[in-house]
C-alpha cells in the first residue's frame, strides 16, 4: 500500500476534521517547544478513544508508516516532533481528555493521555487530595506525554518523578494491541514491569492511551522561605540540616545563581525577588508542607533557617506570610526559562550529580568555562534537593546569540556532559533524550546497557515504526 492511499483510511477512521494535512494546520504540531527543531508531517491524526489509537496504528504498521506520539508538545529535546521527510504521522492524543476514574479510597485518580497536568492537578485537589507532579508547562503538558518522558518537576524530592507516581497504564503496542495494565495496587509482583519500560521511553516501544496515578493528602500548611547563601556547599549544607529537621515535610528546594534572578528582573520587572539580587551569589527557594498547622509549619520552618544562620549557612531569609507571597516567590523561579527565551538562545544543560558532590562539580565547571568562554554568562538553577541543574551557558551581553550557540555548543557540551559523569553524575537528568541527546547516550551510556535498550526495542517494536530516530544513538540496528 502506497503512504498517500493511508489518509483516506485515516479519514475514514477518525472523520475527516480529525486528520489534519494542511501547512496551517499541523504547523503547531511539526515544531518543538523550544522552536529547535522543525519537522514536516505527512499528516497529523487524532483519535478521540483507545480503539481508534490501536486502529490507527494498525492502519500505519500495514502502510510502512512511522509513528511519532504527542502529547502536549512541551518536551526540552525533541522527542515529539516528526522529521523533515514528510512521511511520518503525528499521532497527538489531545482528543483524550477524560478524568476515567477518582478513587478516594484507593488515592488514585485515573486520567487519559490527552488530560493536561493542570487538570489532574485540579481534579485532585477538588477531592481534598494531591497530585504532586508540578512543572512549567503544566498548563499544556499532558499525563501520557509526562509519562512517556518520565519528568521530574520541583517536588521530586518528595514524592519522586513521573515513574514513580505512575501505578499502572494503558498503551497500545506498535502491533495495534492494547495493553490494559491500568492497575491500581501499590504491590504487583508478577513478572517483567512493563509499566517501568514504557514510562521514559518517549514513545519509542508504545504509546501511552491512559495511565493510573498515585494521590496523596492535601498538606493543611505550607510554607515557603526565600533564602540567600554564601555559595552552593553553604546551600548543601542547608539542605541536609533541613532533611534531618523537616523529613518528609520538605517538599522542595530550588537552587537559583544571581544571574537567573538579574534576567527574571530585566525581563519581568513586576516579578520582584524577596531579597535584593546582589544579596548574595545564590538563593534557594525552599517549601515545607505540613500536616498539622500554619503555626507549626512557621515554627518549624523558622527553626531551621535560625539554625542555619547561626551556623554561617544562610546570610539572608525571608519566609513568606502568605499564599500569594508564596506563588510570588515560586514564580519568580518559574520564570527564569522564560527570561533566558527573551534573552535570546542559549546553550541549554539538563545534569544530574550527586548532591555531595555538587559544589566541586560548579566550581570546577565554573572555572573551565571561565577560561573557555570569559564573556559568557552563566545561568545555573535547578533542583538541588534531587542534584538536577539546568546549567545554561547564556551568549555575552549585547552579543549574537544565534552565532554564540552556534560556535560553542559542541565544546560546552563536551566539557559539561563530561564533567557530569566524572562527578559521578549524568547528561541527562529529567528532560529525557528525544533526537537532542542520542549521540551524546552512544557517548556515554554503559554499552551493556546500550545493547540490552537496542534488543528491548526490538522486542517491542521490531519494524521500528515507532518514534524511530529518538532515544536510540543513530548508527545502530534497530
Amino acid at each position: 500500500m502506497e503512504q498517500h492511499s493511508l489518509l483516506p483510511q485515516l479519514r475514514a477512521l477518525l472523520g475527516e476534521p480529525h486528520v489534519l494535512t494542511a501547512v496551517s494546520d499541523v504547523e503547531g504540531y511539526a515544531l518543538d517547544w523550544r522552536k529547535r527543531y522543525q519537522g514536516s508531517p505527512l499528516a497529523v491524526a487524532l483519535p478521540a478513544n483507545v480503539d481508534e489509537v490501536a486502529g490507527v496504528v494498525r492502519l500505519c504498521r500495514a502502510a510502512g508508516v512511522a509513528i511519532v506520539p504527542q502529547g502536549g508538545n512541551t518536551g526540552l529535546a525533541g522527542g515529539a516532533t516528526p522529521d523533515g521527510t514528510g512521511t511520518q504521522l503525528v499521532l497527538s492524543l489531545r482528543r483524550m481528555r477524560r478524568i476515567r476514574h477518582i478513587g478516594i479510597a484507593d488515592r488514585v485518580l485515573v486520567a487519559e493521555a490527552g488530560v493536561v497536568l493542570a487538570e489532574a492537578q485540579r481534579t485532585a485537589r477538588d477531592a481534598g487530595l494531591l497530585f504532586p507532579l508540578s512543572l512549567a508547562a503544566e498548563g499544556s503538558a499532558t499525563i501520557g506525554g509526562v509519562l512517556a518522558t518520565n519528568a521530574g518537576g520541583t517536588a521530586v524530592l518528595r514524592y519522586g518523578n513521573a515513574r514513580s507516581l505512575c501505578l499502572g497504564l494503558e498503551a497500545v503496542t506498535a502491533s495495534g494491541d492494547v495493553w490494559h495494565g491500568l492497575s491500581t495496587l501499590r504491590k504487583d509482583n508478577t513478572g517483567y514491569d512493563l509499566r517501568d519500560l514504557i514510562v521514559g521511553s518517549e514513545g519509542t516501544l508504545a504509546i501511552i492511551t491512559a495511565a493510573s496515578v498515585a494521590l496523596y493528602p492535601q498538606p493543611a500548611a505550607r510554607r515557603t522561605a526565600w533564602v540567600a547563601t554564601q555559595d552552593i556547599a553553604a546551600a548543601v549544607a542547608l539542605l541536609n540540616r533541613a532533611r534531618d529537621a523537616l523529613d518528609a515535610g520538605l517538599t522542595g528546594f530550588e537552587l537559583m545563581g544571581r544571574e537567573c534572578i538579574a534576567l527574571v528582573a530585566r525581563h519581568f520587572p513586576a516579578l520582584r525577588a524577596p531579597l535584593p539580587v546582589d544579596s548574595s551569589s545564590w538563593f534557594v527557594l525552599m517549601e515545607l508542607s505540613d500536616s498539622e498547622s500554619e503555626a507549626h509549619a512557621q515554627e518549624r520552618l523558622e527553626a531551621v533557617l535560625g539554625a542555619a544562620i547561626d551556623a554561617g549557612e544562610v546570610m539572608d531569609a525571608a519566609i513568606a506570610a502568605s499564599l500569594q507571597q508564596a506563588d510570588a516567590m515560586w514564580s519568580v523561579r518559574e520564570h527564569i526559562p522564560l527570561a533566558q527565551a527573551a534573552e535570546g538562545l542559549n546553550i541549554k544543560h539538563d545534569l544530574s550529580v550527586p548532591v555531595s558532590r555538587m559544589a566541586a562539580f560548579v566550581d570546577v565547571t565554573e572555572q573551565r568555562l571561565r577560561r573557555q568562554l570569559p564573556q559568557a554568562r552563566l545561568i545555573v538553577f535547578g533542583h538541588l534537593g534531587d542534584g538536577n541543574l539546568h546549567y545554561n551557558v547564556q551568549a555575552p551581553a549585547h552579543g549574537d546569540a544565534a552565532a554564540f550557540r552556534t560556535d560553542h555548543e559542541k565544546a560546552c557540551n563536551d566539557l559539561l556532559h563530561s564533567a557530569a559523569v566524572a562527578h559521578g553524575g549524568s547528561f541527562s537528568a529529567e528532560h529525557g533524550i528525544g533526537m537532542l541527546k542520542t549521540a551524546e547516550l552512544a557517548r556515554f551510556k554503559d554499552p551493556v546497557a546500550l545493547a540490552l535498550m537496542h534488543a528491548t526495542k526490538r522486542a517491542f517494536d521490531p519494524e521500528n515504526i515507532l518514534n524511530p530516530g529518538k532515544v536510540l544513538p543513530p548508527g545502530h540496528p534497530a
